[in-house]
């Protein structure tokens, strides 16, 4: 396995995300999202990995006006402002080659193994 987990230090669910695997003497890569964010690449496995791009956005996030203005532009618009403003997406996003899931899901990463 090869476990990437996308998050912030302060993010509950990410530090879940991150024990879990800890238990489970699993290695992983933890990504702070504040530092490095998401490349391209990435980005789109992620998108196509889990169902496209609204699920993939924190309707809860702190930046209302951002959020807005995401809704109303186009769909291409829409994916490259979200690329731009990564702080607006759910974590933890974790990543197994291929396979992604997005906020906290052990049931899922049970199967992963």
């Amino acid at each position: 396995m090869n476990i990437q987990i996308f998050g912030t230090k302060k993010c509950s669910d990410t530090r879940k995300a991150e024990r879990f695997f800890k238990e489970r003497r699993v290695k992983y890569q933890l990504v702070d999202m504040k530092e490095k964010g998401i490349s391209k690449g990435e980005f789109n496995s992620i998108k196509q990995s889990v169902g496209g791009l609204e699920s993939m956005i924190d309707e809860k996030c702190k930046d209302k006006e951002l959020l807005t203005l995401i809704h109303y532009l186009s769909d291409s618009d829409r994916e490259e402002k979200v690329f731009e403003n990564q702080h607006i997406l759910k974590t933890p996003i974790v990543r197994n080659g291929k396979k992604a899931t997005i906020g906290y899901c052990p049931d899922v990463w049970k199967s992963w193994e």
